[in-house]
């Protein structure tokens, strides 16, 4: 059964409509903050209809679509895009068309935040910033300019540098993040010596190993990311002789990556628009199901 968190001012959610639970997303996450390249916000729906019911997930798949409507949301939330690389056909029996399809035959909007939300203090970057309770932290990628958006949240950046409150070992950061995200058939990597030392972290939620030169520039002990591609990361750990001059990496599943995000939107949601209901998706959409070996 999904997650639900129900605000306790108004059990009814009198007067919410997609356009006003938007309208906080928005406001929190504003569309402009996302890549040039990104596809945010409105997918689907109409704006006037009214919300009680809410599924927050990573990814709008065809299984989280049908859990939606199961569940009865009047709203579907994710934080990747349905429409990235864009469609010229969307019939029900492609994936994405089925997806389209059944949202909008039983009224089902679908808002859909990335970049935006990835560079929000209450976003992907904001809760790992919290997961690593990382010290006097700063942007990954310099000369990001800051700014006040509503409901607390803050421009940050695309990825993170920090201390880390108490030194660690890369073995014992690995577990610790696998103890805090949810578990997937890959589980996280990490490279090199479980016992080397680690006291600054670099983090780049989502893939980020087009950051790896950034993450090299900030002298981390380590480069937490995802989707570590093998040439890059190879050709990363081969750039010095002294495995210690270059940042250790860990390796987290995208989707689990990301869904640390799911709790922080739901408790945005709940406090901007009492009575709402908001529920996270059970679903997991990494694509790996199981391993060998």
């Amino acid at each position: 059964m999904a997650d639900v968190h129900r605000s306790p001012q108004d059990p009814s959610a009198a007067g919410a409509s997609v356009d006003s639970v938007l309208g906080v997303l928005e406001a929190a996450y504003p569309l402009d903050w996302a890549e040039s390249w990104d596809r945010v916000g409105l997918v689907l729906g109409e704006r006037a209809a009214a919300v009680s019911r809410v599924l927050l997930a990573v990814d709008p798949t065809v299984a989280v679509a049908r859990e939606a409507v199961e569940l009865g949301a009047d709203l579907l939330i994710t934080h990747h895009p349905l429409l990235l690389r864009g469609a010229n056909f969307l019939p029900a029996d492609d994936g994405k068309g089925a997806v389209v399809t059944h949202l909008l035959r039983h009224g089902t909007a679908l808002w859909c935040g990335h970049t935006n939300v990835d560079r929000s203090t209450r976003g992907t970057v904001g809760a790992w910033l919290s997961l690593l309770d990382l010290q006097d932290a700063r942007p990954l990628l310099p000369g990001e300019p800051s700014a006040a958006a509503a409901h607390g949240s803050e421009r940050f950046g695309l990825g993170a540098v920090g201390t880390l409150p108490e030194p660690t070992t890369v073995g014992a950061l690995t577990a610790a993040i696998a103890a805090e995200v949810p578990a997937t058939a890959q589980g996280i990597l990490h490279t090199g010596d479980a016992a080397r030392e680690v006291r600054t972290v670099a983090v780049c939620p989502g893939a980020g190993d087009s950051f790896l030169d950034a993450a090299v520039d900030t002298g981390a002990d380590v480069y937490i990311t995802s989707d570590l591609r093998h040439h890059p990361a190879l050709e990363h750990l081969e750039s010095a002789a002294d495995p210690a001059a270059v940042p250790a990496l860990i390796d987290v599943p995208h989707a689990a990556s990301e869904a640390l995000w799911l709790p922080l939107a739901r408790e945005l949601l709940t406090s901007a628009v009492p009575g709402l209901e908001v529920h996270l998706s059970a679903h997991t959409t990494d694509p790996w199901g199981g391993r060998a070996g």
